[in-house]
This record gives C-alpha cells, structure tokens and sequence, in this order.
C-alpha cells in the first residue's frame, strides 16, 4: 500500500517531500518552512512559541550530548564543556583563530599548525563540524516532532564573507546530521528572498543587508538582476553585536552602583538584567531593576550615549562596503534590516539617516527573516515556486584526491553551472617532482566509495622542502557540463590540464543512490575521515620532529632526546590502535614537548646570525 505524507500543521496533504531552510547562527539558529496552504515562509515553532534555538551544545560527564535552552544554563557552571559561537571556528585552523582562542571558555587545542581547529572536552576531541551537526540535528528532529513528518532536504545559510572551506564544512555539518544539503544560500541573499525580491524576471536593484546579530555584524552590498544575486562587497565585525549592547550596560552598572563583578552568580543575573533593559528602552524612557539587592536604573538617553560608539564601528562597516563596491549611498535602492539588534530604536533611525532615508524592509521578524529567505528557496528547489528561474545545478560533487585517500570537495552538488573554483595544495616529501591528480564525483568522504572521473601527473616541480611548492588546482564547468581541471605549479609556472565531458555517463538513479549511500554512511565516513585526518597530522609531526632532531642533535638534552623519542614511539603506538581520540591526544602531548625546540632553534640562529657583528 503506498504512502500519502500529510503536513499536520496545514492539515494538506504534500505533493513533494518537505525542504526546510535553516538559518545556522553564530548565537541562535532556528528553521523554517513554505506552507502549502498560504505559500507564507513560516518559522517552525515549539508549544511556548519559540522558533529560536540557541547554538549550544553541553557535553555531561557521560559525553551525552545536549543542545539549545539547556546548554546555554550549564554556560557559567559548567564553562569548559559547554561550546558556544562555534560557527566562527568552521573551516578555521588554530592560526586563524590564535588571537580570539583566550577569550573562549572552552579548550581549542593549539597545534601550531594550519590543520583545521579540534575543540577537546574530556579526553575527546571535536571538530566544529561534528558541533554543528548536534546544532543541525536538534532543529531536525524540532522540526519533524512538529511537522509529524520525516525531513531529509535543506537549505542552509552561510555568511557572504564564507570561503569554500567553510561552505563545505557547513555542508559535511548537515550530512552528519542526516540532511541532504541542497543548497548553501548567503544570508543576505535569503534575507533579500523573504521580502519577496529576486522573484521577478525583470527585476534589476541593488540592496544593502545591514545584519547586527547577537554576537556579529555583517554588511553586505548585492546586485539583483533576472533573478540572479550578486555580491558586490561585503563588511563587517565578527566580535560586534548585541551581546556587545549587553555588557556595556553592564560595565556601566558596575562602575555606577558598585556592584562587584566577581561572582560568576551576580554577573548572570546582571547581564540577563541589561537584556531586559535593552528590550525595555525600545519602547520605554527609562528601566530600574533589583541587582544582589542594588537597585540600578537607566534612561533611554543614557543608553543610546552608551551605544553610539557601537553603533558608529557598524557605519564604518558600510562605509568600507560601499567603498568595495565602489558605489555612493545614493547608488542603493533598498536596505534590508536583519538581526535581533536592529529591533534597537537608534540602530533603525541611525541607519535610516546613513542612506538618506531609503526604503527599509524590517516589517518580518529580523530573528527569523535568513530562514524565512532560506524556506524560500527550498520551496523554489522543490519545484513549488515556477516563478523563478533556477540556473542548471552540478548532479555531484566533484573534487581530488588527497592524503589518506580522502575526498576534497571543489565544486559542491547543486552548485549552479557555469562555476569555476581554485585550491591551492603543496607536497608533502622533501624533493617532491611530480603531483597526481585525481578527479572523483560523488558524496562520499573516501575516494573509494566515489566515482572516478580522471587522473593525470603534473611533472616538473622543482625540488624543494615539503610543503614549499604552492600548485593550484582549477576546476572549471562551462556552461555544457564540460568540467576542465588544470594544475599549476605558482612558483615555476608549470601546467596540465584535462577535459571531461558532460553528465559524466551517470543514470539518474546511479545519482540518486549515490547520495542515498553519502547519507547512510555519514556517521562512519565522518569518523574514517577523523581518524585519517588523525593519523596524517601525527605522521607529519613525527616526520617533521625525525628530521629536526637529526639535523639539531646539539640542541637537546640527553633527557630531552629520551622524552622525545619516548612519546613518538607513544604516538606511533596510537597511530597502530587507529584510535582517533587517543591520537589526538597523544599528537597534542608531543606538540607540547617539541614546542620549546623550535623556539630554542630561533634563538640559537639568532644568537650565530649576530655573533662578531657590531650594531651600530
């Protein structure tokens, strides 16, 4: 007998399986639907009326996993095991986070390299990837409680300003937590998609998206034309939001009425104090409170003062797009307000005087307004919404082998055709010559379980120290499905390139398996890949601390060398167990050992680089 899928909350019955949009927020995240009845996007709510979900997530001494309201309580008791703002650390290495790493509560380990960052909690190691999925996974089974209905498709939002590392993480995230990714939407593109432009043929605007969030601010200059969103510039503050608003007021309480800052008790009570403030002032004069038995007040005069300066960084922000963008205020049509801080009276007025009083869409909730926009295009994906074009789309991900025999995605399914994508890649054997490329399709994270398209040698890289040469690889699809991929080596200037041809010789049903296996093994591709990544770190350490010790056998102590030697042979232990926790583990162990070499070596150089020279 076959099935009939029935939407309780509309009561209709649907024609297409449901794609939600999801908004994937550095604060909160939250999900959203077209309902077939209005054709209204519409938030997914739980019983109290919440659509938002906090995005965090609290690990228990058991490791069970929590996510949202509840974690966000264990934020000040149980600090080290609850991750918050993990968004800003998706397809990041340590290097590109070092100068924030301190002010998080939690341990992001610094293993001086460019791998991409691991969050340890106990003894086990987290990417933010897998953090996320826990994010993705809780709004899934929110939305399908609600819905008493199966979700497997999404749309999800990224900021404009994501590269492709970060693209694509977002993308494994929604894998791992049992969604078929669709599509990754900017989410100044969606919020523009919820206000309904984007859907006419003809339609040509250009729009600002002045998006201040609870933790961010993002600018974002697009062009509108037949349907197609371009970015022409975007701006912004990763540490800049309401939370900001916040603690001003907090710090101003403090130093005003004397109230001591020490107790980690006190300070909750005053920062959820300075929120309801916050509120309050929109629609109010003047807020007073009891705070640990003070009272404290303020005026709406005294806290606009207070939030100028935060609000005057947002303005340089839109200057600096504007500038990119090479336009004049007077160039934009339209300005769209996202985000739950642009509900502060002065932020609107103060932006409705920067563009010269241009129209300002903020009549949809700004906390809900990315997923509204993201619900959009899943509706326009479902094949719901004819109105508007939607440009030829990649069957399956394309991208090459790397070490350990993992898949590099380069070009992501459901990436829109013509699209060209470069990455760089080195070697990783002293004197290295050659380079083989391998091209796969698929959605699998090992080679293996993929589909491969081509290989060819890229020969003549000049001998150099492993990780020196720089070789680009290019993947480009023309407009008829011919993907060309080219190589070249930056410093020499040396290049292969092969071509080949369309649809790749797949059955729509091949296809479709294909992405059935991606989402069935997505929890064991996710830990073979872990476990490669692992033990491909591990080998490079114990490879690049082999060398270093042969080359500097002077700079060590008998008990140095013997520690050394003692824990590679620890984690070369490890490396055996495939275990991948214990790898990390004993990887960040050595990385701590072999820490003050390096920086014994530098001083040693130095010491010879300035010996009989006189400084003058």
């Amino acid at each position: 007998m076959g099935k009939i899928a029935i939407n309780i909350a509309t009561g209709s019955i649907q024609k297409n399986d449901i794609i939600v949009g999801i908004d994937l927020g550095t604060t909160n995240s939250l999900i959203a639907i077209v309902r077939e009845d209005t054709k209204q996007p519409l938030a997914i709510r739980e019983i109290d009326g919440l659509a938002l979900v906090p995005s965090v997530v609290h690990f228990d001494e058991y490791g069970n996993v929590t996510v949202g309201a509840a974690a966000s309580e264990k934020l000040i008791s149980e600090p080290q095991n609850t991750i918050y703002s993990v968004k800003r650390l998706m397809g990041k290495s340590y290097k590109d986070i070092s100068n924030h790493a301190d002010s998080l509560s939690y341990k992001i380990i610094d293993d001086n390299t460019d791998a991409l960052v691991k969050i340890q909690v106990n003894d086990t190691f987290y990417s933010p990837i897998e953090l996320s999925s826990f994010i993705l996974k809780e709004l899934k089974q929110r939305a399908e409680h609600i819905l008493k209905t199966n979700i497997s498709k999404a749309v999800i939002t990224v900021p404009a300003y994501f590269n492709d590392t970060q693209r694509q993480a977002t993308r494994d995230a929604g894998k791992l937590a049992g969604l078929d990714v669709l599509r990754i939407v900017n989410e100044p593109t969606a919020a523009s998609l919820a206000y309904g432009m984007g859907l006419q043929p003809n339609e040509e605007k250009t729009i600002a998206v002045y998006d201040l969030g609870g933790g961010t601010f993002d600018m974002s200059i697009l062009k509108i034309t037949n349907g197609i969103f371009e970015v022409l510039a975007t701006n912004g503050d990763t540490y800049l939001g309401g939370d900001d608003m916040d603690r001003i007021l907090m710090e101003h309480w403090q130093s005003k009425f004397g109230i001591n800052s020490n107790d980690n008790s006190i300070l909750q009570e005053l920062r959820l104090t300075a929120e309801t403030a916050k509120k309050h002032l929109s629609n109010n004069d003047f807020f007073e409170s009891n705070i640990a038995g003070k009272t404290v007040n303020i005026s709406k005069t005294t806290f606009e003062a207070l939030l100028k300066p935060l609000i005057d960084r947002t303005l340089a922000c839109c200057t600096n797009a504007l500038k990119d963008a090479t336009l004049q205020v007077t160039d934009i049509d339209t300005v769209v307000m996202v985000g739950g801080s642009t509900r502060v009276p002065l932020v609107k007025n103060t932006i409705l005087q920067f563009f010269n009083k241009k129209e300002l869409f903020d009549s949809l909730n700004p906390d809900e307004v990315v997923a509204l926009g993201a619900a959009v295009q899943a509706d326009i994906l479902a094949g719901n919404n004819t109105e508007m074009l939607l440009l030829d789309v990649t069957p399956l991900s394309l991208g090459l082998e790397t070490m350990g025999g993992l898949m590099d995605v380069l070009i992501p399914r459901n990436s829109k055709v013509p699209n060209k994508v470069g990455r760089q890649y080195t070697t990783h054997i002293d004197g290295q010559s050659s380079m083989r490329i391998s091209v796969f399709q698929g959605e699998r994270d090992l080679v293996q379980d993929n589909r491969k398209l081509a290989e060819f040698n890229l020969t003549g890289i000049p001998g150099m120290p492993a990780g020196l040469p720089k070789v680009e690889v290019t993947f480009l699809i023309d407009a008829d499905g011919i993907l060309k991929v080219t190589a070249k080596e930056l410093r020499s200037g040396i290049a292969q390139s092969i071509d080949i041809t369309p649809k790749y010789g797949l059955t729509d049903e091949q296809v479709e398996q294909m992405l059935l296996d991606s989402l069935t093994h997505a929890k064991d591709d996710m830990q073979v890949r872990a476990l490669t990544e692992a033990s491909t770190e591990a080998q490079q350490m114990l490879d690049t601390i082999e060398r270093f010790m042969k080359k500097n056998d002077g700079l060590l102590s008998p008990d140095e060398t013997s520690t050394t030697l003692a824990q590679m042979q620890i984690l070369r232990e490890a490396i055996t167990a495939r275990n991948k926790n214990l790898i990390q583990k004993e990887t960040e162990t050595l990385n701590d050992i072999s820490r003050p070499y390096a920086e014994r070596l530098m001083d040693f150089a130095l010491k010879n680089a300035m010996n009989g020279k006189k400084i003058i």
